[in-house]
């Protein structure tokens, strides 16, 4: 049974750093890993996903050049590095895991999700 728990969450000031975890057990090399997250009254939204294996990885246009996903799959562990956070970066932060090939960016093409984690933001 795939089931992601995030873990690393918390309160950041505007222009700080937080560092999430997964563990994304019962999975294989050529999964693809990755994080969604959900604001308040909007939708999930796609923020970077990876292979396992560290090959194609994606951003979202918001986050690049700020944030960045990292993978150990001898820890079954996904990481997402936060850097230079911004208000706007608050919400829920998902773990979601996909066994295919193909970089998906919308929430429907990941099966596996955690429960997710709360970052919040502040100036």
């Amino acid at each position: 049974q795939v089931q992601p728990v995030e873990s690393g969450g918390g309160l950041a000031q505007a222009g700080g750093s937080l560092t999430l975890s997964c563990v994304a057990s019962s999975t294989y090399s050529t999964w693809m890993v990755g994080w969604f997250r959900q604001a308040p009254g909007k939708e999930r939204e796609f923020v970077a996903v990876t292979r396992w294996n560290g090959e194609s990885k994606t951003y979202a246009d918001s986050v690049k050049g700020r944030f960045t996903i990292s993978s150990d799959y001898a820890k079954n562990t996904v990481y997402l590095q936060m850097n230079s956070l911004k208000i706007e970066d608050t919400g829920v932060y998902y773990c979601v895991a996909r066994n295919a090939l193909a970089v998906l960016m919308f929430a429907a093409g990941y099966p596996y999700w955690g429960q997710g984690t709360q970052v919040t933001v502040s100036s």
